[in-house]
């Protein structure tokens, strides 16, 4: 279990020390489709709940700031940028979330957060009018570290 870094010699977890990690400039991208029908795709700015998408937005920023205390051995991070979009096709939403930090540790789990969060949320404001939805292809697509 050595080469897992949240687990000890002894197979207890742990929180990693990246006290003497340095700091580099980190940055992560993730996306994540919610599939539906059509008719919900052209619904989605005029809901019962109100527009899914300024909703779904807002909810991913708001997830990414949240990310430590909702997976309990990640760090919290100083955040420097976050972007979540949501982008409307003929039966589906994708989202892409960035998320930037000066920090000793990866923002990979704060990409990742935000599109699951914004995807529920998409999910919540639509599920009224559509049962068939999915969420789905949460991936991260991009993992960088720079020297500063």
């Amino acid at each position: 279990m050595s080469e897992l870094s949240h687990v000890s010699e002894a197979g207890d977890v742990r929180m990693v020390d990246v006290g003497g990690k340095p700091v580099s400039r980190r940055r992560a991208v993730a996306r994540g489709v919610v599939q539906m029908a059509p008719a919900t795709a052209m619904r989605l700015h005029s809901l019962p709940k109100g527009d899914a998408l300024v909703v779904a937005q807002l909810a991913g920023i708001m997830a990414v700031k949240r990310t430590s205390e909702l997976i309990p051995l990640c760090h919290p991070l100083p955040l420097s940028h976050v972007d979540v979009s949501l982008s409307v096709g003929d039966a589906s939403v994708e989202i892409v979330a960035t998320v930037e930090a000066v920090a000793p540790t990866g923002v990979e789990m704060e990409a990742l957060t935000a599109v699951s969060v914004a995807a529920l949320t998409v999910y919540d404001m639509a599920k009224a009018i559509d049962k068939g939805m999915i969420v789905t292809d949460v991936a991260l697509l991009e993992k960088t570290k720079e020297a500063i």
